[in-house]
């Protein structure tokens, strides 16, 4: 546990109901790729469930692991705080509740997307989540920039990225680097 985190001594794990409540709200109301901010705000800092060291731990392998994002860290997060109970009542709150709005709000915007004021609405609502993203992304790389060596790696894994080098090739090499750095960095410890 870093120094921050001993500041951010979390609070006492959540009952499995207010675990579903918390997942179905998050579920309900959030859009596209900034969900990972929203978990953030909730379980770190308003909640206090997990550290922001843990939480990153969880966002890192959710991404790592494959399928979608938010589902992989809703099981890391219940898993966490409740054990593998806690880990389908998360997947639960953050699935069901969306799937059935999704299944309303689709058949809806299927007809309202033919006037031209719903497609710019959508747009802003893409900016947003991108914006959230992005938020997400400098939480994270300010943790990643605690050594040299993971500057160098996030930097050239930014640089494979935009240079369109195949996702499984960037994958495949900065992986093991980057544990490799990790391990080195836990055994200095």
């Amino acid at each position: 546990m870093t120094d921050n985190d001993e500041a951010e001594r979390p609070n006492a794990p959540p009952g499995l109901l207010a675990l579903f409540i918390a997942f179905a709200q998050i579920s309900m109301t959030s859009f596209g790729g900034g969900v990972s901010a929203i978990v953030h705000s909730e379980f770190v800092r308003t909640r206090r469930w997990i550290t922001e060291t843990e939480f990153i731990a969880g966002l890192s392998l959710s991404q790592a692991l494959p399928g979608v994002n938010i589902t992989n860290l809703a099981i890391w997060i219940g898993y966490r705080l409740r054990g593998p109970l806690g880990a389908i009542v998360a997947l639960l709150g953050v699935v069901v509740p969306s799937a059935i709005i999704i299944v309303f709000v689709g058949a809806i915007i299927a007809e309202l997307t033919r006037y031209p004021l719903v497609g710019l609405a959508l747009a802003g609502v893409a900016a947003a989540a991108t914006g959230l993203s992005l938020n997400m992304g400098l939480i994270v790389a300010r943790r990643a920039f605690s050594d040299i060596a993971s500057v160098v790696v996030l930097t050239a894994t930014i640089v494979a990225g935009l240079c369109h080098v195949p996702i499984l090739l960037i994958f495949a090499i900065a992986a093991p680097i980057s544990i490799g750095l990790a391990f080195l960095k836990l055994r200095h410890e």
